[in-house]
């Protein structure tokens, strides 16, 4: 049974989120405000965090920083409907996913299984899967969801991984935008969802360039994304 952490200050929402998702198998447990949240997540280490953008004593984000110096745990955060900038903001401090203020139960549930579905593939033991790729200066250790780049260990969201993952298995050939968003965010692109963005831009931004000087991420517009495969490996 997953368990999963609610950081919301909203107490009704939070006990019918929690009676939704209890319904639906998960274990729940919620706390109210930005400290708690921190020291709650990092003493009972959850499978998954939901976490409120607009919290007293600690705000969202700080509570998500925090977070992730310590933890990978995925991270869902509540936002306030139409705000893209603190959707773009919680991406990019590493969480995994957001949904806007009010939502439905139902998709939250949903967005939740695909994330944890995510998370623990590597660790599903499919006979003739590789336990590691490579490109380049690049290694993915799939078991252990680990990623080197130039000798140096990355850290990546879950998300982030995903992504990355599934560029570097089709290396050198391109993933359509819509199959890469199916794939790694449980859902197909829209035009309003800047989610895939920036995910790719933290990639980029995290992993650098390849050793030649070259990106490691190409855009082909209108396509989707490919990732550089060295000439002639």
């Amino acid at each position: 049974m997953a368990a999963v952490l609610i950081i919301d200050d909203d107490v009704d929402l939070c006990e019918l989120v929690a009676e939704y998702l209890e319904g639906e198998g998960f274990e729940v447990d919620a706390v109210h405000d930005g400290p708690s949240g921190v020291e709650r997540c990092l003493a009972t280490a959850p499978d998954l965090v939901i976490l409120d953008v607009m919290l007293p004593g600690l705000g969202g984000f700080a509570v998500l920083r925090a977070i992730r110096e310590r933890s990978k745990v995925p991270v869902v955060m509540l936002t306030a409907r139409g705000d893209e900038v603190d959707r773009i903001v919680g991406l990019e401090m590493g969480a995994d996913d957001y949904l806007p203020k009010p939502f439905n139960p139902r998709e939250l549930a949903a967005r939740i299984r695909a994330i944890l579905r995510r998370a623990g593939a590597a660790d599903d033991g499919g006979g003739g899967e590789p336990d590691a790729l490579t490109v380049d200066d690049l290694q993915m250790d799939l078991g252990a969801r680990q990623v080197r780049c130039g000798g140096a260990e990355i850290e990546l969201t879950g998300a982030e991984y995903s992504i990355l993952e599934i560029l570097v298995r089709s290396a050198g050939s391109v993933v359509a935008r819509d199959e890469l968003s199916r794939q790694a965010l449980g859902r197909r692109s829209s035009t309003f969802d800047r989610s895939l963005d920036v995910h790719l831009s933290n990639l980029r931004r995290k992993l650098g360039p390849r050793p030649d000087g070259g990106e490691r991420i190409k855009t082909v517009r209108g396509v989707g994304y490919l990732y550089v495969k060295p000439t002639g490996k």
